[in-house]
């Protein structure tokens, strides 16, 4: 019973935490009179993916490597099953021309590169699958890349500003300190409360990870996205899953690898190959439309496309 308090405790603690943090910096950098569009491509943009980014730290030093794969894999296919399908039920979803033909497929490549750089066993003998250090250096090249796309068309795009709230200097400071430490001891029970759990049920930590893990680190996305979906901003809506998709492949798993390299359990191949099919879906039912519109008919097939995931995973 305690392992499942602690465990649910930290998500509550994981997502109070991002945002503080997030509130907290931008305050600052609000002080030093950096914009609001960047501070929302940056602070904001990575404030949704610390969740994923601290689970993934914590569950590295601890030796349980199927926890942080299992947080990332899992949190791609909850993103573009779930709360893409979710928010397209609420309001459908049109996106642009370089959303189209540069977002999507980026995205589609990080989940192609994840699956190519964990299998060694492709072209290598050496009889381990891991995301080793150099695959970390290839991740956050690939994560720079598309932070220098994501600044170079935010001028052209005429994206909205976010609304940064001020806040006293000290307190701002006490944000992002508090916001850091909530996140730290939520990512510790999160991952301590998983493998308990894992062991109670007799299931791997894989499975418990893809989703209970994934779908808690991913609160922060949904809440954002049905909220978004309700106002019909579509742009939000599939900017902020797009964005976390790739957040989650190239910045988080690239620093974990680059800290500390990720052994890569080949079961999870399943889940590689259910994230690059629900990129490849959302491909295709945004090219089939001609208004470019995610309707709500593909979102309840998304939505029906995570049920039998899940109906697979735990089978």
């Amino acid at each position: 019973m305690v392992s499942y308090l602690l465990f649910f405790a930290g998500f509550v603690l994981l997502v109070s935490g991002a945002g503080w943090l997030v509130d907290g910096a931008a305050s600052l950098a609000k002080r030093h009179r950096i914009s609001n569009l960047v501070i929302g491509m940056t602070i904001v943009a990575l404030g949704t993916s610390a969740p994923e980014l601290v689970v993934n730290l914590v569950a590295s030093f601890r030796e349980t490597a199927d926890v942080a794969m299992g947080n990332i894999l899992g949190s791609n296919v909850s993103n573009i099953f779930l709360i893409l399908g979710v928010s397209a039920l609420v309001f459908p979803l049109a996106v642009e021309r370089n959303t189209l033909w540069m977002e999507v497929p980026y995205a589609l490549m990080g989940a192609l590169l994840i699956g190519l750089l964990a299998n060694d066993l492709l072209w290598s003998s050496s009889g381990t699958t891991v995301v080793g250090r150099i695959d970390g250096i290839v991740l956050m090249v690939f994560f720079l890349l598309f932070m220098g796309y994501a600044f170079g068309i935010s001028g052209s795009r005429g994206l909205a500003e976010v609304e940064v709230r001020q806040y006293p200097k000290w307190l701002s400071w006490m944000m992002v300190l508090d916001g850091m430490l909530a996140l730290v001891a939520g990512g510790r029970w999160i991952v301590d409360g998983a493998v308990a759990i894992a062991s109670q049920l007799g299931m791997s930590e894989a499975v418990i990870s893809l989703s209970m893990v994934a779908l808690g680190t991913s609160l922060p996305e949904l809440a954002t996205c049905v909220a978004a979906a309700r106002k019909r901003n579509a742009g939000i809506v599939i900017g902020n899953i797009l964005g976390s998709n790739v957040f989650n492949i190239f910045f988080v798993l690239g620093v974990s690898a680059l800290i500390k390299p990720l052994p890569f359990n080949p079961v999870m191949n399943f889940d590689v190959l259910t994230g690059i099919l629900a990129m490849v879906l959302l491909w295709v039912f945004l090219m089939a439309s001609r208004s470019r519109t995610l309707g709500r008919w593909q979102g309840g097939a998304l939505v029906t496309g995570y049920l039998v995931y899940l109906t697979l995973l735990f089978s």
